[in-house]
């Protein structure tokens, strides 16, 4: 398919616009096995589990960092449980879960590891499960641990925001004290090592006011300029500390003036070892800056408002014209990604930043994110009443009734339909509106808003369906909900309007869950229509086309009928679905070869 003077080459779930750099993969062993936990789960089952640790205090702390990925054998059988009721003091949501230490599970697979082994850090404004707003969390978290296991030597960048709790760092140390320039002075800065999930993190936390409040974004500070700093602040550890990573791998805007620091200014004092990896994960965010702003952190803003550098195109001739500090990382990192084959297509068809990408396309790459495995699964998920896998899915079940049950829903045979989702424009606000008008079976929607107008309406609809007998509307932040939700549920809504990857469709099929989406982005590189036939080995889901209710209305209505006209397809698909592989482990690999496609070899 010929787009653009050059032509577009896919495989799979991965596309790129140049000839396949060599598959050259690569290594690194760290640590000993830490000892596995046992405890008694809150429903009363007494079963070993190897876990993650995830909001308790009482936490595991390994001697040192191990990956590994192993099977996990676990028991199935029939455990007492303590149905929940939804007058319970405490919702059953918030009870006490064990802790769910990972690194038991990840450690080299040194079968399978990559040759050339490199040292990536990542800069990230979230990683998942400790500063989590988004899928950015979950990708940066997966994708460090995928190239753990390949035997890399993998680090992430973090600010330590304030609301970061702190009880689920494990060996968390002060290791360099330093100063990072910002606007005129320098600011003294504490970094600090710790792991989470199994992964080793660098924190830094400045002496100044940025990165404090109670949430990751939203705080009383000015973020683009804190995000500038961190930016910064990072490029002036590796110098102080004489770190030289292979690849520096930066996500979004938030760290999109790292690649210009460093070609501009650090490399040309000691860090000169390593190469820059953008991934988009959302075009929609541009990190609008002025110059003014830019010019804080060191650099000269005014040279950077040019075409051909940073300038917010939407903005030549105006007064002031800005910059996009997506658009600098695009132009300055040796090689960009973004998260979906069809995404990529699309960006470069449509927006204001198609001509940049288009200027730049023989380094830029459409990679399809996973999920994490490890964190995401049904056969050892801390957080269900009932465990299950694609053999043995008696637990589905349990856990939809136990969910039914707490929620103060009817447990009558009809399909469960869950959405997942922040409540913004992009996730089809209106759609998900008409499906809880539309859905006379049982629907929950589980999702917070961040805009007061989108949750004044939620809330309204809240008010009114909450007390019937089968729409439960809950506008909260919770990841072990989430994971009940997806155990539960027989059918996951994503009718997002654009949508870059996605990750719900993916998790929702790894709990034996069918996805209805509409054909995006991601969503239309995992989801195939069951009634397609030339897709049929693929099928896999309910896909519809428009942005108008009826193309929403076609898709619901026959996943209703496949669901109650042909009850044994329906059990055929959802095992079927549960071993469909979405995990990092292959999606790992193609970052590996874009790495190795720039880094400085030696």
């Amino acid at each position: 398919m010929d787009v653009f003077s050059g032509s577009l080459v896919q495989s799979n779930s991965f596309i790129k616009l140049q000839s396949s750099p060599s598959s050259f993969p690569a290594p690194m062993l760290l640590g000993n096995k830490g000892e596995r936990l046992t405890r008694n789960n809150p429903y009363s089952c007494s079963c070993k589990r190897k876990t993650r640790a995830h909001s308790s205090p009482n936490l595991h702390s390994p001697s040192e960092t191990t990956f590994e990925v192993t099977g996990v054998k676990s028991d199935f059988s029939s455990k007492e449980i303590n149905w929940p009721s939804p007058t319970d003091d405490i919702p059953f949501w918030k009870k006490d879960f064990p802790p769910w230490d990972m690194s038991p599970l990840v450690s080299v697979n040194l079968d399978h590891h990559d040759p050339n082994p490199m040292h990536i850090i990542h800069v990230t404004a979230e990683m998942a499960p400790i500063a989590k707003v988004g899928g950015l969390g979950d990708v940066v978290t997966g994708l460090a641990r995928a190239c753990l296991t390949r035997g890399h030597n993998v680090d992430i960048m973090l600010p330590l925001y304030e609301c970061i709790p702190k009880h689920q760092i494990n060996k968390l140390i002060r290791i360099t004290s330093y100063e990072s320039y910002h606007d005129g002075k320098w600011v003294a800065t504490d970094a600090y090592r710790g792991v989470v999930s199994g992964i080793p993190v660098i924190f830094l936390e400045p002496s100044n006011h940025f990165f404090k409040g109670s949430y990751v974004y939203g705080g009383s500070y000015n973020e683009l300029e804190a995000y500038l700093f961190f930016s910064r602040a990072c490029l002036e550890w590796m110098q102080v500390t004489g770190t030289q990573p292979d690849i520096i791998h930066v996500h979004e805007w938030q760290a999109g003036a790292l690649p210009l620091l460093y070609w501009d200014m650090y490399h040309h004092l000691s860090v000169k070892k390593p190469r820059i990896v953008l991934t988009i994960h959302n075009l929609e965010h541009y990190g609008e800056c002025s110059k003014e702003q830019l010019s804080r952190c060191g650099l000269d803003g005014p040279i950077y408002a040019t075409v051909d550098k940073a300038l917010d195109d939407r903005t030549i001739g105006h007064n002031p014209e800005r910059l996009s500090l997506l658009k600098g990382g695009i132009v300055y990192s040796n090689a960009v990604v973004t998260v979906s084959p069809t995404y990529l297509k699309e960006t470069l068809c449509s927006g204001w930043l198609a001509s940049t990408l288009i200027r730049h396309r023989d380094k830029y790459y459409g990679i399809l994110n996973g999920i994490d495995t490890v964190m995401w699964n049904p056969s050892s998920d801390i957080f269900l009443p009932a465990m299950f896998d694609a053999q043995k899915t008696d637990g589905k079940k349990t856990c939809k009734r136990y969910v039914q049950t707490g929620l103060g829903l009817p447990s009558d045979k009809v399909p469960l339909v869950v959405c997942i989702t922040r409540l913004v424009a992009q996730k089809g606000l209106h759609l998900i509106h008409h499906a809880i008008k539309r859905v006379e079976q049982l629907m929950i929607v589980l999702g917070k808003a961040p805009d007061v107008r989108v949750e004044s309406e939620f809330e309204g609809l809240a008010k009114l369906h909450n007390q019937g007998p089968s729409i439960r509307i809950m506008l909260i932040y919770s990841e072990e909900l989430s994971h009940m939700l997806y155990a539960a549920a027989d059918m996951v809504l994503v009718p997002s309007l654009y949508e870059p990857c996605g990750l719900a469709q993916m998790i929702a099929m790894r709990y034996g869950t069918i996805p209805i989406v509409r054909k995006t982005g991601g969503l239309a590189d995992t989801v195939f229509d069951m009634d397609d036939q030339a897709n049929i080995d693929k099928a896999n889901g309910f896909v519809f086309d428009g942005i108008d209710e009826g193309s929403l209305n076609w898709a619901l209505d026959r996943a209703f009928s496949h669901y109650t006209q042909k009850p044994e397809e329906w059990n055929d698909i959802t095992r079927k679905v549960m071993q469909i592989d979405n995990s990092w482990h292959n999606t790992a690999g193609k970052y590996v070869d874009v790495y190795n496609s720039v880094r400085v070899c030696q």
